[in-house]
């Protein structure tokens, strides 16, 4: 009879086959949103539940917790805790733990709903009828708590968003992120009241020119390859919220979204997507299927898109190279505007009603109401039902606008029609990691001079390859908060992120 494979073999196999079935569902869930015909919903809800179920019961399988503990025993495989297999069994552990604690059938029932809840909530943005979604909803967040409860939280000091946000972003509580928001909050106010009253207001001209969606499409997609965006690997798609599905490395799904009389919005969202597609393609492909292949968690992805989005997209730089292209691409169209006055507008600061077309300056204060909002809806402080009184007095507070209608309200974003609560803060997490990362990815390319300069020469890689090599390669070998020491010598602060902000915003404004 052949030898028994060890353990840490027998682990990989089971585990590389469970991600296989997973990357399925990933590659289903894309298409329901890109190209499936309306009356597939039924049929793809089944199928989805039914992989979904299929990946939780090998996930929970109680082998591999047999396995993990074998391999945790083994002082070989583990004496070095970055190399591979010590990190894909500590990683394994972690989510093995978390997913045993949830029993199939809320497993099932959980991705059943929300896929029927998507497809509920496309339409009520689209008719402005939040009744219509909100049952779906309110089912969410009840199958949301009772998640919250199998995985459960400290009880001295925690609440049911915690046990939720642990799966988005490793040791992320409420009460963590309510002490980084709070001072950050006071500082983005204060930034923000001085640009409104400055004496010289950008012209937001740019921003309304109607422009042919055929030439916005030609156009950002030149732009994403431009930057790196390998479409050998990957493809954009449109879709009523741009996002990224991360089927593998090799097959990237990007979408984004076009309007007639906003390319920026168009531009900013393909920049936002491709940087979470370049994170992607460049995890290292001999570790597909394990940890060690897949990205560290939800802040890290999103420090890399809002890095291309913002600190390169939205650069003075950026706009030197990118300018003349809008011209070849839109002609007569933009021939009255100025490459400064381009440059001003896509960094002009409006407290506005859509989180995805915010600016930087403001961006925050839209995931901050968010956060506030699903707190209390989880701790049954808030009913679904009164949830767009809420959200509205929440943005008339914090920015200080009136919200016209529902879809432009609690129905712009798709995140809790998924069941992704506990996952907003991640956001401005991943500001303020990408701000920081920046800064030091910018010394060590010689400094802002220079790489401001490569920007404006359409050189991307020496970026790209800085943040391949230690950020993308490494996969979760750290966790956030270590793989922000071991780069940048610092733990995460919002220091970076309001220095760009500070630097750059006054003097488009006319502020010294």
């Amino acid at each position: 009879m052949p030898a028994t494979a060890p353990p840490y073999e027998d682990l990989l196999a089971h585990q590389r086959e469970t991600a296989l079935l997973a990357s399925t569902a990933s590659l289903l869930g894309w298409d329901q949103e890109t190209m499936m015909p309306p009356g597939g919903l039924e049929h793809r809800s089944n199928q989805l539940s039914q992989l979904a179920g299929l990946v939780h019961g090998r996930a929970t399988d109680a082998r591999v917790g047999e396995w993990l503990t074998a391999c945790e025993a083994d002082t070989e495989l583990m004496h070095d805790p970055t190399q591979p297999a010590a990190v894909n069994v500590r990683e394994w552990r972690r989510d093995y733990d978390r997913a045993t604690k949830l029993p199939a059938e809320l497993v099932v029932e959980f991705s059943q709903t929300t896929s029927k809840a998507k497809a509920e909530w496309d339409t009520a943005k689209t008719h402005n009828d939040f009744p219509r979604f909100a049952p779906w909803l309110d089912k969410i967040v009840e199958l949301s708590r009772q998640k919250a409860a199998c995985y459960g939280w400290d009880p001295a000091s925690g609440e049911p968003w915690d046990a939720l946000a642990e799966g988005y972003e490793t040791g992320m509580t409420a009460a963590a992120v309510t002490e980084v928001f709070t001072p950050l909050r006071e500082r983005l106010v204060d930034l923000v009241g001085r640009l409104g009253e400055a004496p010289r207001q950008p012209s937001n001209r740019f921003n309304e020119l109607k422009l042919p969606v055929a030439d916005q499409e030609k156009l950002v997609r030149a732009v994403s390859a431009a930057v790196g965006f390998d479409y050998q690997r990957g493809r954009l798609d449109v879709s009523s919220h741009p996002f990224c599905s991360d089927t593998h490395c090799h097959d990237v799904r990007l979408t984004t979204r076009f309007a007639e009389d906003n390319f920026n919005d168009a531009l900013g969202s393909t920049m936002h997507e491709t940087g979470h597609g370049l994170y992607e393609q460049g995890l290292p492909p001999e570790f597909i299927g394990t940890p060690r292949g897949e990205s560290v968690g939800l802040s890290i992805h999103e420090s890399q898109s809002r890095l291309w989005e913002n600190q390169v997209g939205r650069s003075r730089a950026f706009w030197s190279w990118c300018f003349p292209k809008l011209n070849e691409t839109f002609g007569d169209a933009v021939s009255g505007l100025t490459e400064e006055e381009v440059y001003a507008a896509c960094n002009r600061v409006r407290p506005s009603l859509i989180r995805v077309e915010a600016d930087e300056a403001t961006y925050n204060l839209h995931i901050m109401i968010r956060f506030e909002l699903e707190r209390a809806l989880l701790k049954n402080e808030l009913d679904v039902g009164d949830l767009p009184t809420a959200w509205n007095q929440k943005y008339r507070e914090y920015l200080g606008i009136d919200v016209p209608d529902d879809a432009r309200g609690c129905l712009q974003d798709i995140h809790w029609s998924m069941g992704a609560l506990g996952y907003f803060p991640t956001y401005t997490l991943g500001n303020l990691y990408g701000a920081q990362f920046f800064e030091t990815a910018t010394e060590a390319l010689g400094g802002r001079e220079e790489i401001q300069a490569m920007f404006a020469r359409g050189e991307f890689a020496p970026l790209l390859d800085w943040l391949r090599t230690h950020i993308h390669e490494p996969g979760r070998t750290f966790t956030s908060a270590d793989l922000c020491e071991r780069i940048t010598g610092r733990p995460l602060s919002a220091d970076p992120l309001l220095r760009h902000l500070e630097s750059k915003l006054p003097p488009i404004y006319g502020l010294a």
